[in-house]
C-alpha cells in the first residue's frame, strides 16, 4: 500500500551530505546530516572541489547511519530517491553515482529529485502541510542558492511566477556577513546580531519592490551595504554593528514578504509555503505570519531543520514521485541547472 513505503533519500546538491528514511508520507525514521560548514568556512563560500571531497568521504558512513538508525534493510526499500540538480555538478554526481550503484546492487527502484521540488516538499512532512495537498497554493523557495515564486494547482505542477535576477537572497546574506567579518554562513551571524540591532536606524534600497512584480535583485542592496561598511573604515562594530545587520535584514524581508503576498494576491491562492535556508531567518518567519494573518492565508513553514539542505525533503518528493510511476535507470546523469517547471 501507498501508505507503507520506505524511501531512503540522498542529498549532496551542495555543502550537505544527507541521508533520511521517510516511511509512508511523514514517518521520519531517520535524519542524518554531515555538514561542511567547517570546511568552508575559512574562505567565506562554498568551495566546489573541497565539497566534492568531503561528499565522496562522507556519503558512505551517512548512508550506513541513516539505515542503522532508522532499522531498515536496503532489501526493504520501496525505492531510492537522490537529488539530481540543480546544484554543483560535482557534489551532486557523488550521491547520483552512489544511489545508482546501490538501487543497481540491490534491484530498487531508483527515483531522480528535483532539490527545488523537495525544498517544497519538506512543507508536507509537517502537519500543517499535510492538510495542502491536493489545493493550489503559492510557494517561495529561497535559499542561498534560489529565491523563487512558483504558482502550484497541486503537489508536482509548478509556473514560474519570479525569481532573483542576480543574488539570491541567502548568498547576498552570505556576501554582506563576508563583508562585515561576519563568518561563514553569515544568515545565522547576521540574524543573531540583528536581533539587538534598530531596523530604522539605516536605510538601505528595496531592489524592485515596484519595477517588477514578483522579480527580485538583490545585488544593489549588497553593494549599497558596502559602501555602508567603507564609511566605518573596517571599524564597523557594538550597536552600529547590530543596527546595520538589522537594517540590512529588514530590507531583504521586506522585499521577500511584499513579492510574496503580492504573488497570492494575483494567484488567488489561500495557501501559502516558504521554504529554504533563508526561511529559517526569525525576522522573515515573523512578518510572513504577521502578514498571513492579516491577509487571511494559510502560511507553512516547515522547521528550521528540514529548510536548510537535508535529505527527508528528498525523500518527501522522491515518495510522490515514485508513486507517480516515475524511475530512473543508469544512464540518469546530474542537471546543475534544472528548471522546476520541467
Amino acid at each position: 500500500m501507498a501508505g507503507e513505503t520506505l524511501i531512503l533519500a540522498l542529498e549532496s546538491s551542495c555543502d550537505e551530505t544527507a541521508a533520511a528514511v521517510l516511511r509512508g508520507e511523514r514517518e521520519v525514521l531517520s535524519d542524518i546530516v554531515a555538514s561542511q560548514a567547517e570546511i568552508h568556512a575559512e574562505y567565506g563560500g562554498v568551495v566546489p572541489e573541497l565539497a566534492c571531497r568531503a561528499h565522496a568521504e562522507s556519503v558512505v558512513p551517512v548512508v550506513e547511519k541513516a539505515l542503522k538508525k532508522a532499522g531498515a534493510e536496503v532489501e526493504e526499500l520501496s525505492a531510492i530517491a537522490v537529488t539530481q540538480g540543480p546544484g554543483l555538478i560535482g557534489a551532486l554526481l557523488i550521491g547520483l553515482s552512489f544511489a545508482k550503484s546501490l538501487a543497481w546492487s540491490k534491484n530498487i527502484p531508483l527515483v531522480p529529485v528535483n532539490h527545488l521540488e523537495a525544498h517544497i516538499s519538506a512543507a508536507f512532512v509537517e502537519e500543517e502541510g499535510a492538510a495542502l495537498d491536493g489545493q493550489p497554493f503559492v510557494g517561495l523557495v529561497v535559499s542561498g542558492g534560489h529565491t523563487s515564486i512558483y504558482y502550484s494547482k497541486e503537489r508536482g505542477s509548478y509556473r514560474l511566477m519570479g525569481q532573483t535576477l542576480d543574488d539570491a537572497a541567502g548568498e547576498a546574506f552570505d556576501k554582506v556577513a563576508k563583508i562585515m567579518g561576519l563568518g561563514y554562513p553569515g544568515g545565522v551571524v547576521i540574524d543573531r546580531l540583528a536581533k539587538e540591532g534598530d531596523p530604522n536606524r539605516f536605510k538601505f534600497p528595496r531592489p524592485m519592490l515596484d519595477k517588477s512584480e514578483f522579480d527580485f535583485s538583490f545585488s544593489g542592496l549588497k553593494t549599497a551595504l558596502r559602501t555602508h561598511v567603507e564609511k566605518y573604515m573596517g571599524n564597523l562594530e557594538g550597536q552600529e554593528l547590530n543596527d546595520t545587520c538589522a537594517s540590512f535584514q529588514d530590507a531583504v524581508v521586506e522585499v521577500l514578504v511584499t513579492k510574496t503576498f503580492r504573488a497570492v494576491k494575483s494567484s488567488g491562492a489561500k495557501n501559502l509555503v516558504v521554504c529554504g535556508g533563508v526561511a529559517c531567518n526569525s525576522r522573515l518567519r515573523q512578518k510572513l505570519a504577521e502578514t498571513a494573518q492579516k491577509r487571511g492565508v494559510n502560511l507553512v513553514i516547515p522547521r528550521p531543520r528540514y529548510c536548510t539542505d537535508n535529505a527527508v525533503m528528498v525523500a518527501a518528493s522522491g515518495r510522490q514521485r515514485f508513486l507517480a510511476g516515475i524511475r530512473a535507470d543508469l544512464t540518469l546523469n546530474a542537471i546543475p541547472t534544472w528548471p522546476l517547471e520541467e
